[in-house]
C-alpha cells in the first residue's frame, strides 16, 4: 500500500484490522499530534486565565495522541479491546477543571484522539475547524457590563439610607447582598454596575461615615 492510499484511508475510510501496518499506525499518530499541536497553539493564544497552566496544555496533545493509540489498538485486536474497557473501567480521574474552557478543550483533545484512531481524519480536521470558529466568534462577542461587589465598613449601621442614595447616584444597578451589624458600626456587601467608579468613591471616602471601602471585580469569568 503507497503513502497515498494510507493517506487516502487515513482521511475518509477508516482502517480495518488486517490494513494496520507500521506505516498507517505512523501516518495516524503524526496527524494526531499535528492537530493536538494546533489545539495547543490556540488554547495559548485564547488563555484569559492569569494563571496559565502549560502542564494542562501539553497534556491536551499527550491525551490526543495516547487516545488515538488506544483507538488503534482496540480496532486491531478484540482481546485486547476487552482488556482495554476493563482497565480503563476501575480507572477515577479526579482533577478539578475549573475553568468551563478548559474542559471544553479536554473532550475536543479527546475527540481528535477517538476520530483519528478511527481513520477519519478529515472528520477531525473539519471538527476542529468548525469549533475554532465558534469558539472564536463567541469570545469576540461584547459582554454587558459585569456587577461588582462593593464591600463597605460603616461607622454608624443608621447610615445604610446615606449609602444607598450614593450608590444609586453613581450606579445603574444595586442590589444589598450581605449586611452585618454591631455596637461599632454596621459592614454591607452590595452588588452594583457602576456608571462613574471614581465619582462613588470619592463621595463614599468623603462622607462622616464611611470607614473602609473595598472592590470585587468581576471579569466574566467569576469575580476575581
Amino acid at each position: 500500500m503507497n503513502m497515498i492510499e494510507l493517506i487516502r484511508r487515513a482521511l475518509f475510510e477508516g482502517y480495518a484490522s488486517k490494513e494496520l501496518s507500521v506505516s498507517a499506525i505512523l501516518l495516524c499518530i503524526c496527524i494526531t499530534a499535528l492537530l493536538g499541536a494546533y489545539i495547543f497553539i490556540l488554547y495559548r493564544r485564547i488563555n484569559q486565565s492569569s494563571f496559565y497552566n502549560r502542564g494542562f496544555n501539553i497534556s491536551l496533545v499527550a491525551i490526543a495522541v495516547i487516545t488515538s493509540a488506544i483507538i488503534i489498538t482496540i480496532q486491531s485486536n478484540i482481546v485486547v479491546s476487552l482488556g482495554m474497557v476493563g482497565a480503563l473501567s476501575i480507572v477515577r480521574f479526579r482533577t478539578a477543571v475549573k475553568d468551563p474552557l478548559d474542559l471544553v478543550f479536554l473532550f475536543w483533545s479527546i475527540s481528535v484522539g477517538i476520530i483519528c484512531g478511527a481513520g477519519f481524519a478529515l472528520i477531525a480536521v473539519i471538527a476542529s475547524v468548525v469549533l475554532t470558529v465558534i469558539i472564536l466568534v463567541l469570545l469576540s462577542v461584547k459582554q454587558s457590563r459585569n456587577v461588582t461587589l462593593m464591600s463597605i465598613r460603616a461607622n454608624n449601621f443608621e447610615a445604610e439610607n446615606m449609602i444607598m442614595d450614593i450608590i444609586k447616584n453613581n450606579c445603574t444597578y444595586s442590589n444589598v447582598r450581605a449586611q452585618n451589624m454591631d455596637a461599632n458600626g454596621m459592614d454591607m456587601t452590595v452588588e452594583i454596575r457602576i456608571k462613574e467608579k471614581e465619582r462613588l468613591v470619592h463621595e463614599l471616602m468623603n462622607s462622616d461615615f464611611t470607614e473602609s471601602l473595598s472592590f470585587v471585580e468581576n471579569d466574566g469569568n467569576g469575580f476575581v
